[in-house]
């Protein structure tokens, strides 16, 4: 079984994108989850966690939220592999939501202002 739930904040704004191959739509966000547990000088670590949206929860997520919002993901980790502009191979893990959850709410893009 291959699941993953995750609660964490945007890094950065959504944006929409397009795959190169169609006009189907994505938004590739980068969660902040805090770990559960503090070292021994009282500092939390946090990890960054690479989520993938498509489709119209891609445009709900980029119409909804911003930096900072608290968003809860389920999905599954998927690996894959490119070649980079130094010829090497490069590997990614990113988890491809299939579900998720605003954790606190915020006004639509265009009423922030």
């Amino acid at each position: 079984m291959n699941r993953i739930v995750l609660v964490g904040r945007l890094t950065r704004d959504p944006e929409i994108k397009v795959f190169e191959d169609s006009s189907k739509v994505f938004t590739r966000l980068v969660l902040a989850v805090d770990r559960p547990y503090k070292t021994a000088s009282g500092e939390k670590h946090v990890d960054f966690i690479p989520v993938v949206l498509r489709g119209k929860k891609a445009e709900i997520v980029n119409e909804y939220l911003i930096k900072g919002s608290v968003i809860s993901v389920t999905g599954r980790l998927q690996s894959r592999h490119y070649e980079g502009e130094d010829g090497q191979k490069k590997y990614i893990s990113e988890v491809i939501a299939d579900e998720f959850q605003f954790m606190n709410t915020k006004k639509p893009k265009e009423e922030i202002g």
